[in-house]
Order: structure tokens, then sequence, then C-alpha cells
């Protein structure tokens, strides 16, 4: 109770007030910036409060550490989860506390008593690198329940998760809640927050502004809780799309141990792209002859479960991995020997999707964090060297026009929560006017109101023409924004989907490898003719790509 945090040049939390009932799921939403990082952090003993008091069970505790949060029975599921890829599941789960159940008999048996008595389905012999975004969840889910967990926190927990994903989710959440175990919810995503919440707690500006009962309270009325005013009515948007193509990509195939991993495109080598060396034995294709075109004005947006290839594709766009066979073709030029930096000055743009890999120096300030990529560029550049009063003042101008919550652009990137960390990306990058835009996951941990900027802004430069390639795990972000939709499936485009008709429910579907509903499944045949089934009906059209077979690319 009343829970105050400084740090230099700001309070992140201030006189807060926030109480959990047993049995319950208690749901926290607020803005980026609005404290809630750092009360959980204060919470799990990641960080001390300069004023307040946290109580357990009626009794006052103090925390100095995670463990001792643990040792109250306090457990979070972080958004990046902390599992180890080359260790099983077991392993994964007794690390660090061999001496409860040992890292036999006695800790198989208990696993498996949790993981039946909550509905977990975890199976302790697998792999960790072999499992599904939903799978390694329930596995960090029964981390913190296998350390004698009775309050959980989970932050962002359906980030990543296809609905069906998100339904088994809030089935396991049932089982917690029905064995008197509290659970704390921090989401963005208020439907699904009025969904499985009992009770939901809104932080503003640091502080507790107020309760809401979900019964009685629809998004809306909870998003302006959060930002403290009225939001505008979105308008309805018409058709942008022109007969311009921008980017185009035809029979773009990956091989697992082709190309140079993240390190720039290099010129093709003899005997194709890489040289018949770069492709070898039975090496995986994680992108396996992906054909499309954007155009200008347009949004396509690709859905998929984490892990089938739009990692890959990502890179191969932005130069960052080289294609094993196919070309890109960029407003008209072969692109595909280009690097990085020559792709970048020529006009594209790359809000990517792992922020703190590829997007921030998370200990340079805010104005070094707005030149990354642009480093050639005005404002960043006169001539051949570096502006840096440029490069401030129009950092400023983000923080401004991008609503960047920070004391000032002297501050480091790592200062900032994940979704104000976001809004600098997304502003630095839509401040270079690109002709196409490859957008990864663009309003991933903002808050309602800054997404609906962050949209704003994509709409404005889609009427001037931009071309956008966007891969998101919010499929109404997906469905509401992009003019053409497609499925990506074990790196194939396996479905394409009309964002007018489809529900979020059969684009989940057809992410899983099943296409029905409003979905159009499109399957290349052995004599060159394309398949499509759409809503049970076979047609069978001709397919006019000249593309070669992937396999005699790669050869």
């Amino acid at each position: 109770m009343g829970i105050t945090k400084r740090f230099p040049g700001v309070v992140a939390n201030s006189d807060i007030r926030f109480s959990v009932r047993k049995g319950t799921v208690h749901a926290l939403v607020g803005e980026n910036g609005a404290g809630k990082s750092t009360l959980m952090k204060i919470l799990y003993g990641m960080q001390k409060p300069d004023e307040g008091t946290i109580s357990v069970d009626g009794e006052q505790v103090t925390f100095s550490s995670p463990a001792d949060a643990i040792a109250r029975g306090i457990g979070m599921v972080h958004q990046h989860f902390m599992l180890a890829d080359n260790l099983t599941v077991l392993e994964n789960v007794v690390l660090g506390s061999e001496k409860l159940h040992g890292i036999g008999g006695g800790a198989r048996k208990k696993i498996k008593e949790i993981s039946d008595r909550y509905g977990l389905n975890v199976r302790p012999d697998l792999l960790v690198e072999s499992l599904g975004v939903a799978e390694r969840q329930r596995v960090e889910i029964l981390k913190v329940l296998y350390r004698g967990a009775r309050t959980l926190i989970l932050d962002e927990p359906t980030a990543v998760l296809v609905p069906q994903e998100v339904d088994a989710l809030f089935s396991n959440l049932r089982e917690l809640k029905s064995e008197g175990l509290a659970v704390i919810f921090i989401s963005h995503k208020l439907g699904e927050v009025l969904s499985v919440a009992d009770e939901i707690t809104v932080i503003r500006r640091g502080t507790t502004v107020g309760t809401a009962v979900p019964s009685a309270t629809t998004p809306r009325q909870l998003a302006e809780m959060m930002v403290g005013s009225e939001l505008p009515t979105p308008e309805t948007a018409e058709s942008t799309v022109t007969d311009q193509p921008v980017i185009e990509v035809k029979g773009l195939t990956v091989y697992a141990s082709g190309g140079a991993s993240l390190g720039p495109a290099a010129e093709p080598a003899a005997g194709g792209l890489l040289g018949d060396a770069a492709v070898g034995g039975d090496a995986k294709r994680v992108l396996d002859d992906v054909t499309f075109t954007i155009h200008a004005g347009e949004v396509m947006g690709i859905a998929g479960v984490e892990g089938n290839g739009q990692t890959e594709l990502i890179d191969a766009l932005i130069g960052l991995k080289n294609a094993d066979s196919g070309t890109i073709s960029f407003l008209g030029e072969d692109i595909t020997p280009w690097a990085t930096r020559r792709r970048r000055e020529h006009g594209i743009g790359y809000i990517p999707e792992d922020r703190h890999r590829h997007g921030l120096l998370l200990e340079a300030p805010l104005w070094e964090n707005r030149i990354l990529g642009h480093v050639t560029e005005k404002p960043n550049a006169k001539g051949v060297w570096l502006d840096i009063k440029g490069a401030q003042a129009d950092t400023r101008r983000i923080v401004e026009e991008y609503d960047v919550r920070t004391p000032g652009i002297d501050v480091t990137a790592a200062s900032l929560s994940g979704g104000n960390q976001q809004k600098l990306i997304v502003g630095r990058e839509m401040s270079h006017t690109p002709k196409f835009l490859i957008a990864a996951h663009p309003t991933r941990g903002v808050d309602v109101g800054a997404q609906a900027a962050i949209w704003d802004h994509v709409r404005a430069a889609r009427r001037e023409g931009l071309a956008v390639l966007l891969i998101s795990a919010d499929l109404d972000e997906l469905i509401g924004l992009s003019d053409t939709l497609r499925v990506i499936y074990d790196g194939r485009l396996v479905a394409d989907a009309d964002p007018a008709t489809v529900t979020p429910e059969e684009l989940g579907s057809a992410m899983t490898g099943a296409v029905s509903g409003h979905l159009e499944h499109v399957e290349e045949e052995a004599d060159g003719a394309v398949s499509t089934v759409e809503n049970g009906a076979d047609s069978t059209v001709e397919n006019t790509d000249d593309t070669a077979a992937p396999e005699d690319e790669a050869r």
C-alpha cells in the first residue's frame, strides 16, 4: 500500500494502492510508462520501494531479491521467457531448485502432479527448443508453481498466442483460480482483460486512478480511464492501394544452414546466390518458394505462429540474411545482392521484431538511438560528418510527436518502458519517409492509445504511397490494418484471406495449418498449376509465375 518509487528525473510510482484477493485474476492496466513494470518489479523483489508497504497474507514483508518473493509464494512469468533451449523441460524447471525435489524421479513426479492438477499438459523430457510459444509459456507457469508460488504475475501472457492458445491459457488460469491461487494479469489487450479478470486496477501517470468491474465496463471505457480523456472515434478508411509495385519477391527460398546469419547480404557467388556449398545435405528450408508483390499504398499483412519463417523473411528483405534462391526487387530494381545499408539509404524502413537485439543500443542515450540505421541521412548527417545537434533536435520532435514518455533525450534507452522504446523506434523509421516499411510487431507492448497513434501514422503514410509488410501476432491489428492478408506456415505462404470478412478465429486456425471459412488455400502442384480451395469449392488456375522450382535454383 502507498508504494512510491523515484528515479532521477521521474516518479515511476506515486502512492499506488493495490490489493489482490485469493482465487481471483486481478488485471493491471495502464499506458506505457504508467508504472506497471516498476510496481511488478517491486512486488517481485527486483527493486525496493522508497515508500509504502507490501503485505502477503496479512503479514508485512520486505523483499531484497526475487528469492525473497519466491519464498513468500510470489512467482513471475516474464513476457520474454527465461528458458534454456538446449535443456529439457524437466531440466529447465528444476534449474536452481534442485533441493526441492531432486533432479530425477522426485522432480519428474512433482512436475507431472502439477501439470495434471492445472491442466498444463507439460511433457518433461522434451527439449525446450522443440516447443511452440504456448508450450513454453506453460513451462514458465509450471516453473513458478514448482517453486510453491501462490500468487502469479503474468506479464503480457497473450502477446504471441493465437486465439485458440489464448483460450487454452484462460482455461489454465481458471484452474489456478479454483485452487485458490491469485493471478496478476498485465495486458494491453483490453478485450482479453475484460474476459478473464475478476477485478481490474487502472494506473495512470504512476498512480492508481480506480478499479473496474469487468461485467460493467467496456474496452473503450477502460481505455479512457487509462488515458484520462475521451478517445476519438476511428474514421472509416478508404482503399489507397495503387497498381504500382514497390516490392516484388519471387521464389524466395532460405535454408537453415544457408545465408549470412545476421550479416550484410553479399554479392552472389558462383553456382547461385551463395554457391553450391551453401546448400548441402538435408538442410531445412525455413523459407520455401515465397512469392508476393506489395504495391504503393498497400499494407500486406502476414499471419503466422512465431517460428514459421517470419524472421527469415524479414532478415532476407532487409539484407541481414542472404537468399539461397529467388529474387527481391524494389521499385523495379533487383536488390537481392544489396547490403543492408544500401537498402536503408534507398528507402526501406525497418521496425524489428526484437527491439532489444536489432532496434536499440540500450545503454546509449535516446538521441544516439535516433541515429541508428540512418547515420548517413539528414538530420543526422551533414555531408560526411555527424550532425549531433540535428539528431538531438529531431529526437525531441519524435519524443513529442510520438508521446515517448521520458524525462529527456539524454537518458538511456534501457530506462524507458518497452512501449516507449517501441514508440521511439517507430518514430525514427517513419521520420525518413520510407517507400517500403517492414513492420514486425509494430505495436507489441504498447498501450491502446499509443497503438491507435502508430496506426494513424502508418495510415497517413500509406495515403502518401507507402508500401508496408506487416507481421504481427495481434490478429485484430492484422485484420484492421491490412489491405491484403496472407498466412505463413512452415516457411510457405499457404492461404490468402480477405481482411473485410475473415475472423480472428479463422485466421488462427489457418496459422496452425487448417484452412477454412473466408480463406483461400493455395498449393502449388507438380504440373505447375495452382490448386485453390475456398469454402470447400475446388478450382484450378494457371500458374503464370515462370520462376524456376526452388530445388533447381538451389542447385
